[in-house]
């Protein structure tokens, strides 16, 4: 909490740091009007994409579960096994692979 509080307020004080900076009486008509308005909209701009950047990003797995994967098995797939006259289980075809399973707590 105390991060996030000191984020806004060093955004604050650089905002409030520029805007006081850079205050001079006009020479050129409109065209320091403009070009202040351009660069507070940019340091604006920044500043916002600097503080959406370092927040958390936990708000998004904050209603679903924690899941992880489990550790590696491996096994048969696809494969068709069946019982002959002799009584014997044969298995044929099927692929050899290896998963990790997801576990959700």
């Amino acid at each position: 909490m105390m991060k996030k509080i000191m984020s806004a307020m060093m955004a604050l004080m650089l905002v409030a740091g520029v805007t006081l900076s850079s205050v001079e009486p006009a020479e050129a008509g409109r065209g320091g009007r403009v070009a202040a308005g351009v660069a507070a909209g940019i340091i604006g701009l920044g500043l916002l994409g600097a503080y959406a950047h370092e927040r958390d990003r936990d708000y998004y797995y904050a209603s679903r579960e924690r899941c992880y994967p489990g550790p590696e098995e491996c096994g048969w797939k696809n494969r068709r096994c069946f019982t002959n006259s002799w009584g014997d289980t044969v298995c044929r075809g099927g692929r050899w692979t290896c998963w990790r399973p997801t576990y959700c707590d």
